[in-house]
């Protein structure tokens, strides 16, 4: 009973000085059950069946991640338990020193884990249940779902998730605290506050050829993600400059330590400046002291920007791509196959006893046209030999897709693109895929000729122009050409395309009509061989899917994004509080030289500050070079809203890891205070 009140005792001094420990373990908590019981707060969400199917299928890779999410919690959650049990080093001497054993010290730790476990916990579920009632206010937003039946809910699978997780979090942190104390020897305990840790002069030679070695080899990396993307020949290749990131990032704080210490003495100007020389050697021992803490921050953050500028413009370009790239509301394709009847799409609809007249009130049948002769390589003409150095995954041999002028300019209509006139002997491209757009562009520039038959065509224009053929929720049209009328295309018939808005008033209508094209359209025939395949697309089929990728993604990232940049902050945080403990001495001489509080507390900003940009900064670099990687990936989305995001990614980063900046600040200064 007596270690129990002692061990309360220790908590509540503790709150004050160490209230980021609590706050983060508090937030994680949420954090962790906000994510979790995203399925327990949906299920009175009115959405159809495909819909709720797409976000069982997200709460089901959400728990996934959390599993993940669990890992690095715990790491953080051990990586502060070390700085508050060397905090307390000089407090456990003195319980040693009293007779009290080893085994009640560790029992003292083992009371004080279990009430902040109970404490973080309870707050945190209590946090979490409230924010989680917002998170379903995002989840009917981003669904369009109706909210008419919902109430307030409490996740009871979300609670014991995190009871499970947080459980064996804190079982493994009362062995590692346990195992601590046992190898703690008295003597230096007692001392431990006595001792300063030294900086260690690196060589400055080998300082420069590390950092230049590790410029390099980031500058490596950075090719590869960019320039060299489109040269790998494996998606094994991408942890090659993975892996080279890793090293050259460490390298980097490796040698920094050393190398800015150096840099900045040479410059006695600037190194004997009020208290630089003293907040320069705290910053460097502290980066000499915690090279693999700051790679794997400086990691955190890096995967924070990437994942949260990548989910978020994901979503943006979902919900402007509907708009423009799924114009109408229904489009089937048939491809002729040369053993069976060219029968239309239509008819083959009539066939299956679908009204067509009924159901569309708009609709469009057109052929379009392909020539063996006319391929992807022969339309690059001298351009070819680039575009296969830089690009050679594609697929070179295909076929190129051809469409009589006044069946474009009907679709344009129809899908609200701009219309075109053409000479006799002039032909253009339709594409909006950037890799394929830039690719064409180059043999558009070049003037390259195509042949049909006996005719040879010039292009109209030096660049591609933007539209579409097909349905769809992203930009994937690799491009097809518009020739002609006059263009001789018999016998070169390759696909036919119904285009179609629905006879319907409203979406429930809609709903209704696709319903019955479904059913219509299963492999029913019974005699496969006799059975024409067509495949079809809808408005409404796309925009589940782009919504249910959108919010997956969305979620994902938000969940990852706000675990890493919790957990490299928090680490920062400790440590820099631990070090302002164990530094107060340090302080206090400062103030019996005649520093005034001004200058002492301006120089801890700068420390803190520094201390915090530093990965930052290189996070920063790299996720230049990684948006960059991540854009050539979701090309097919989009790139006008890239920026936007990496803004609101900007001021989420801001918002949370300068919070936890200026709370570090204000908490250091608390603890350096002269006491009276």
């Amino acid at each position: 009973m007596m270690l129990f009140k002692l061990s309360l005792k220790n908590i509540q001094k503790s709150i004050k000085d160490y209230a980021i420990y609590f706050f983060t373990l508090i937030l994680g908590v949420a954090v962790f059950y906000v994510f979790n019981a995203i399925e327990s707060q949906t299920v009175l969400l009115n959405v159809t069946s495909n819909t709720k199917d797409l976000i069982k299928l997200m709460t089901n890779i959400l728990s996934g991640v959390s599993v993940f999410v669990s890992f690095v919690l715990g790491f953080l959650i051990i990586y502060a338990s070390r700085f508050l049990v060397k905090r307390r080093n000089k407090e456990f001497g003195v319980y040693l020193t009293l007779g009290m054993g080893k085994r009640k010290v560790s029992m003292i730790l083992f009371f004080e884990t279990i009430l902040i476990g109970i404490i973080s916990l309870a707050v945190g579920l209590l946090l979490g249940t409230v924010l989680s009632q917002f998170m379903s206010l995002l989840v009917a937003n981003m669904f369009e779902a109706d909210m008419t039946d919902y109430a307030f809910t409490f996740s009871r699978s979300a609670m014991f998730k995190t009871f499970i997780y947080f459980g064996i979090m804190y079982v493994l942190v009362m062995i590692f605290n346990t195992r601590l104390v046992s190898k703690c020897k008295l003597i230096d305990l007692l001392h431990a506050g006595k001792k300063s840790e030294k900086v260690r002069m690196k060589n400055p030679v080998l300082c420069t050829l590390v950092f230049a070695a590790a410029c390099g080899i980031l500058g490596y990396a950075y090719w590869k993600v960019t320039g060299g993307i489109y040269r790998m020949s494996d998606e094994k290749d991408i942890f090659i400059p993975i892996i080279l990131g890793v090293i050259g990032t460490f390298l980097v704080f490796w040698s920094l330590s050393g190398l800015l210490l150096r840099i900045v003495m040479s410059m006695k100007g600037l190194y004997y400046k009020k208290l630089n020389s003293f907040t320069l050697r705290q910053i460097s021992s502290k980066i000499n002291t915690m090279v693999f803490s700051m790679t794997v921050i400086c990691l955190m953050l890096f995967f924070t920007i990437c994942i949260l500028s990548s989910a978020l413009s994901i979503k943006n370009f979902m919900n402007d791509n509907l708009r423009e790239l799924a114009p109408a509301d229904i489009q089937f394709e048939y491809a002729y196959e040369p053993e069976q009847e060219k029968l239309t799409v239509e008819e083959l609809l009539k066939q299956k006893g679908l009204n067509v007249d009924e159901v569309f009130k708009e609709k469009f049948l057109f052929d379009t046209y392909m020539f063996d002769e006319v391929t992807f390589q022969t339309t690059l003409g001298s351009s070819y030999d680039d575009a296969q150095n830089n690009y050679s995954f594609l697929g070179y041999t295909a076929r190129e897709e051809f469409m009589k002028l006044s069946d474009y300019n009907r679709l344009a209509e129809l899908y609200g693109m701009p219309e075109y006139t053409l000479e006799e002997d002039e032909y253009m491209v339709i594409a909006d895929f950037d890799s394929s757009v830039e690719i064409r562009n180059a043999a558009l520039k070049n003037g390259e000729t195509i042949r049909i038959g006996d005719v040879e065509y010039r292009p109209k224009y030096k660049k591609c122009k933007k539209g579409i053929l097909q349905l769809a929720g992203n930009h994937v049209n690799a491009g097809y050409f518009v020739i002609p009328d006059s263009a001789e295309t018999d016998g070169h018939n390759a696909r036919n395309y119904l285009v179609a808005n629905y006879n319907a008033g409203n979406e429930e209508e809609k709903i209704k009509i696709e319903a019955e094209i479904s059913e219509r359209m299963a492999w029913n025939d019974g005699d496969p061989e006799n059975s024409y395949w067509i495949s079809y697309n809808t408005m409404l089929d796309i925009k589940e899917a782009s919504i249910g990728l959108g919010a997956m993604v969305t979620f994902i990232g938000l969940y990852l994004g706000i675990i890493f940049l919790i957990s490299g902050a928090a680490i920062l945080a400790l440590k820099e509080l631990s070090e302002s403990t164990d530094n107060r001495e340090r302080y206090c001489v400062l103030r019996k030289i005649g520093t005034d509080e001004k200058v002492i507390n301006r120089a801890l900003f700068k420390q803190i500050g520094i201390f915090f940009l530093v990965p930052l900064i290189l996070a920063g670099i790299h996720s230049v070079f990684g948006i960059k990687f991540c854009n050539s990936i979701l090309e097919t989305f989009g790139k006008d809203e890239m920026l936007k995001s990496v803004g609101m990614t900007s001021v989420f980063l801001i918002a949370i890891y300068g919070g936890y900046f200026l709370i570090t600040y204000f908490c250091s200064k608390e603890i350096i205070k002269e006491r009276k």
